[in-house]
């Protein structure tokens, strides 16, 4: 998360000057409620694959993901509100379900119908799950990259508190008002139970690249983290990306997209 997960003010100037390096298809914009939100949508074949991305990220970081997909394959990406060329929120809090919730009314607007093959990255991955657990039905696989765990700020405050206590002083001073919101919302209405679906494939890639501004306590706590995942995404696979930092979709987008594809072709032969 920040959006790398948290580390320190130099990340988020670093992923703030990357989020654009590479172009989009043309973006189109879906009315949800008093917001305007702007999405971009390719190919025909389903299911589609939606992206989520992380704190402080529009859709700009699948870029290179996308580009290396084939034509055919369906796939959406969008500015949460707040971000990119979005309008902002209309609410003060909000948390995964919420999220979650207007992600489903985006697809809906945009005519884009289930079964969904979705991928999220850091915060992003929180969203997908949160996604999962209240529309099992529409989903036909799950893709998190380096994913926030919903344990994850308060095991940073307990495990890690010279950590969380930068970030406390990021949010009052370098978070935009849709930060603020995501951060304060994060994990709030989600439980430690397993996600309940009926099928379907689910893969998590980690990252092995680790900063020096990490302590050591802090990488401990997010490989244990990453584990944890493990117990609530049941038949889950985890593995970790030689040479990938946290934005594994960037580092790694031939990675990614041939595990995006892996997984199409694995739904699409299942019959979902």
């Amino acid at each position: 998360m920040l959006p790398i997960r948290f580390y320190c003010l130099l990340h988020l100037a670093l992923a703030l000057l990357l989020a654009g390096c590479v172009s989009l298809p043309p973006t189109r914009v879906a009315q949800v409620g008093a917001v305007q939100i702007a999405y971009t949508k390719t190919g025909m074949q389903g299911p589609t694959v939606i992206f989520q991305s992380g704190l402080g990220d529009g859709m700009s970081p699948w870029g290179a993901v996308i580009a290396r997909l084939p034509p055919h394959v369906s796939v959406f990406a969008y500015d949460r509100p707040g971000y990119g060329s979005s309008g902002p929120p209309q609410d003060q809090f909000r948390d995964p379900c919420h999220i979650a919730r207007e992600l489903r009314q985006t697809l809906i607007a945009a005519v884009i119908p289930p079964p969904y093959l979705l991928v999220g990255h850091s915060l992003g991955g929180q969203y997908q799950y949160a996604f999962a657990k209240l529309f099992p039905n529409e989903v036909a696989g799950i893709l998190l990259l380096d994913p926030t765990h919903p344990d994850h700020w308060e095991e940073m405050q307990r495990q890690a508190p010279n950590v969380a206590a930068t970030v406390s002083a990021l949010r009052v001073v370098a978070f935009s008002s849709a930060m603020k919101a995501e951060f304060d919302g994060q994990s709030s209405c989600l439980d430690s139970g397993p996600l309940l679906m009926a099928h379907g494939p689910i893969r998590m890639l980690v990252r092995t690249r680790h900063d020096l501004t990490e302590t050591l306590a802090f990488r401990a706590m997010v490989e244990g983290l990453e584990v944890k995942w493990l117990s609530i995404l049941p038949g889950a696979t985890r593995r970790a990306v030689d040479g990938a930092g946290h934005y594994i979709q960037k580092d790694k987008p031939d990675l990614v997209a041939s595990e995006i594809l892996s997984l199409f072709r694995e739904i699409q032969s299942s019959g979902q």
